[in-house]
């Protein structure tokens, strides 16, 4: 890449960045905006509106070394530390994996399940950076939440985006699963959590090589940790409760066969936006009326 000039526009700027990256990413011009957005303070707006503004020499330096990171494959969120998850701006880092869009229909369905007055136990199982647990807290500000994690450094971050956008009704546990709320119950249940398989062709290089393994691979079939939380599920929902669990594209049937057989009813998988199933749900029966 050119060195930058004291001289150089936005639109010179963006073009220059947009043909790096386009050798590397399939949305090299969002990238660049981004990324270039992130070094001024300014709106991807204003850049459009006013392409001939010249850029600081410092702004320029600064946005050369970014657009060098992602065009070695590092996400634009993780350098930018930042990403935005139902219309929250949550921080990130290369302790969680960044919040994609698909997860937002893990909130969607449970909200489905929840009333907003309600004043329900809700508990997100592997929060990470707490996208679930603080965009579900933001929703049923009458709930109480608890979000679990085994990574004491998701958690902290975790804590950040809980402390900045003052939620006061969730909790955080460090822990397996459910191992830190041995003989509790919950109105509601979500997780998304690692399923993706050991030797998966499917997975891209980017993902692999910059976001937590332990948050991405469950096993040789990627079903460890469903199975895992599937199995001790029952005890920990109450009479009706909803188990809510994101999954791969190809794991749908799967996560349903092993809910029935587990006793839930109710099962549904839900697409995405893209067309997959990707979120399924059960319900844990409720006393027998006669």
């Amino acid at each position: 890449m050119p060195a930058v000039k004291s001289s150089q526009t936005v639109s010179d700027a963006l073009h220059t960045a947009t043909m790096l990256l386009s050798r590397s990413s399939p949305s090299a011009r969002l990238d660049a905006e981004l990324l270039l957005e992130y070094v001024t303070g300014l709106s991807r707006t204003n850049f459009r509106a006013n392409p001939e503004r010249e850029l600081p020499a410092n702004a320029g330096w600064s946005f050369q070394q970014l657009v060098k990171r992602r065009s070695l494959g590092e996400p634009v969120a993780y350098i930018r530390q930042q990403q935005e998850f139902w219309s929250l701006l949550l921080e990130v880092s290369s302790a969680v994996l960044i919040p994609r869009p698909e997860t937002e229909l893990v909130v969607e369905r449970m909200l489905a399940h929840i009333k907003k007055e309600d004043p329900v136990r809700v508990a997100d199982l592997g929060t990470g950076s707490g996208a679930i647990a603080v965009a579900l807290a933001h929703e049923l500000r009458q709930a109480r939440v608890t979000a679990i994690d085994a990574s004491k450094d998701a958690l902290e971050l975790a804590s950040r985006n809980i402390g900045r956008l003052q939620l006061t009704n969730v909790s955080l546990l460090h822990g397996s699963w459910f191992a830190p709320v041995t003989g509790q119950k919950f109105h509601a249940i979500a997780s998304n959590p690692p399923y993706i398989a050991q030797d998966d062709p499917d997975l891209a290089p980017d993902v692999r090589k910059f976001e937590p393994v332990m948050a991405l691979i469950s096993g040789r079939a990627g079903f460890e940790a469903l199975d895992s939380i599937i199995r001790d599920a029952p005890t920990h929902l109450e009479p009706e409760g909803w188990l809510v669990l994101e999954h791969g594209w190809k794991q749908a049937e799967g996560v349903r066969q092993r809910l029935v057989r587990q006793g839930f009813v109710h099962v549904t998988s839900h697409a995405d936006l893209a067309g997959h199933e990707r979120v399924t749900e059960g319900q844990w029966p409720g006393p027998q009326r006669g």
